[in-house]
């Protein structure tokens, strides 16, 4: 008696279609599961037997084979628990599912001892290229049910436990497939009390951050602690656009992998990531026996604020170019290369110097020349080349921190609106809300970033004299493209060059 279940495991974003062939025979009554499996499915015999039990179904007194195919692709995770059930009961004819049925529906879940199904990581994923997989219905958890069903163009049944399932596979009660409306969680997503208007003085660092969030460049102050760097950072959210629908879907399958969504089924606001600077390679850039999207996979669509930059490990850091550049990680392992996608505003946030104070005008510097330079080899020239731009925070004076706020105090909201005029420039001019200026490719900055002479004659003087990379002469432009796209202006003209190289320097 053999039988084949369909089941699914994500590895990186993406689902790959997992076989579950059971095979029931005569012989020394035995449980074996092959293909690959790790120790979490090996030790599923014991869990899907005591829940069979607990269930009031006995398992046959036979020799049951599991096969999950292709052998040669790891398996993890406890999610294959349910079509094993599954397996093993339409094998010894408890079932009797059609083979249209069969063909059509996915099966993922893991069994508690008392047959109730609990929650599993990646169904998101799973869900959204079920199509991909040519199946039209997808048997998962009820607590998973309402993440999967934000894919509408798929029937998700979501199930609490063994005994409803098998009620509803005979026929014998019917379920109603769990419908989710994407908007009535944006509705409901909690606004955010943090404003920029909060922030005292700081006029020049607000003004870069608005950049930032135009054009989505990466950023990074520098300043003596307390001048609000880290404040300034996170008020950063509050001036970025809303997320769109694939914009929320695509970090919530990064989150569903990660097992991070809790009881929201989807990601409504744009991540804003904040790993300690003690933080691993593996754990910002992701990896592991099996590679588990890092910080920067976290904060896809969103944010990643380094504070204390320097203090972060040198080879961590120099690990974070490669995303930077290709907005991707790529995890090679000996049998398999996963990506996971990495598309962030990196904030960074370092103190001038060791003692913090180099450059303040209220406090001396107490570090000498070889502290100095030693706290500068932190950073690799290469990293800093691939940061748009770089503000000093200056300490707060004390008439700024006495005013009191006014109704005309920058704000979040006014920020915003400026960020909405560059955002629906660049929508007109690349077609699509996916790619901002920051996303140029060379051709790109040669056809969209126009110049009038003045300000070409200003921008060849600078390239000479700062000994700029052709990486930083392009970064220069997209900058000056997002200060002129602020102002609505379609010509680079002198005014956005000057600032987009004061940032530059």
């Amino acid at each position: 008696m053999h039988t084949k279940i369909f089941s699914a495991t994500p590895i990186g974003i993406h689902a790959h279609l997992v076989e579950v062939e059971v095979d029931l025979s005569f012989g020394l009554i035995n449980f074996f599961i092959v293909g690959l499996p790790d120790t979490a499915i090996k030790e599923s015999r014991q869990r899907i037997q005591t829940a069979l039990k607990n269930s009031g179904i006995k398992l046959p007194e036979k020799k049951i084979t599991v096969n999950l195919a292709p052998a040669s692709l790891k398996k993890e995770g406890t999610l294959f628990d349910l079509p094993i059930a599954i397996g093993i009961l339409q094998a010894c004819k408890y079932l009797q599912m059609d083979a249209n049925f069969l063909e059509e529906t996915l099966f993922i879940g893991e069994l508690s001892l008392d047959g109730s199904i609990k929650s599993i990581n990646g169904a998101l994923p799973i869900a959204y290229d079920a199509h991909k997989l040519n199946k039209k219905r997808i048997i998962l958890p009820e607590q998973n049910a309402h993440e999967a069903a934000l894919i509408g163009s798929i029937e998700v049944i979501g199930v609490k436990n063994l005994v409803e399932l098998i009620f509803y596979l005979r026929k014998e009660q019917p379920m109603t497939p769990t419908l989710t409306d994407f908007h009535s969680y944006i509705a409901a997503s909690q606004a955010t009390d943090l404003d920029f208007s909060d922030v005292k003085g700081q006029q020049y660092a607000k003004r870069a951050l608005q950049i930032a969030a135009a054009g989505r460049h990466n950023i990074l102050f520098a300043g003596p602690p307390g001048s609000g760097k880290t404040m300034l950072a996170k008020r950063l959210p509050t001036i970025m656009p809303n997320m769109t629908f694939d914009e929320s879907v695509a970090t919530s399958k990064v989150y569903s992998i990660s097992g991070k969504l809790n009881k929201e089924p989807l990601v409504t606001q744009r991540p804003f990531r904040n790993p300690h600077h003690t933080i691993s390679q593996a754990g910002l850039i992701g990896g592991g026996t099996f590679p588990k999207p890092g910080e920067v996979s976290l904060a896809h669509n969103g944010i990643l604020f380094l504070d204390e930059f320097t203090e972060f490990k040198r080879d961590t850091l120099e690990a974070l170019r490669q995303p930077l550049e290709n907005r991707m990680v790529e995890i090679a392992r000996v049998q398999q290369s996963i990506s996971f996608p990495a598309s962030f505003l990196l904030v960074a946030a370092l103190n001038p110097c060791p003692c913090g104070y180099l450059g303040d005008a209220q406090k001396a510097c107490c570090c000498s020349p070889m502290q100095l330079q030693k706290y500068k080899d932190k950073l690799s020239g290469p990293l800093l080349d691939r940061i748009d731009i770089k503000v000093t925070v200056s300490a707060v004076s004390y008439e700024d921190a006495q005013a009191k706020k006014t109704v005309d105090a920058i704000s979040s909201a006014s920020l915003k609106e400026g960020v909405n005029k560059a955002l629906a420039m660049q929508m007109i001019r690349f077609g699509t809300e996916n790619k901002t200026n920051s996303m140029m490719s060379a051709t790109d900055v040669e056809l969209y970033c126009k110049l009038t002479p003045p300000a070409e004659q200003l921008l060849k003087n600078a390239f000479t004299k700062l000994s700029m990379s052709m990486r930083g002469y392009h970064k220069t432009l997209k900058v000056a493209r997002t200060i002129a796209d602020i102002e609505h202006a379609e010509l680079i003209d002198v005014k956005h060059i000057q600032e987009a190289i004061i940032y530059k320097s």
